[in-house]
């Protein structure tokens, strides 16, 4: 588990598998986990796998997003439902 104050980078050839809570965090590699963050951005060779709770989520072109997206400022109210997808940007 990385737990950070401020933000974490995953470079080009960072794989990180494990969960993840900072300030910000910006993905360029691979992730595969729990991500916790007030704000997410996966670059254009960055891959997440896994479950974001974030209050703001960026996905760049040819950047990868599998599994399931939660906003963080927002609580889950009856009858609303989370979204589970597979989001892959550009060709």
């Amino acid at each position: 588990m990385i737990h950070s104050t401020t933000e974490v980078n995953v470079g080009k050839n960072g794989h990180i598998k494990g969960d993840i809570t900072a300030k910000r965090l910006i993905v360029q590699g691979l992730v595969e986990g729990s991500v916790h963050a007030d704000r997410i951005e996966i670059k254009a060779a960055g891959h997440v796998n896994g479950e974001i709770t974030s209050a703001e989520l960026v996905i760049e072109a040819k950047g990868v997003f599998e599994g399931k997206s939660i906003r963080k400022d927002t609580a889950p109210k009856k009858g609303t439902t989370s979204s589970t997808s597979k989001i892959e940007t550009g060709n």
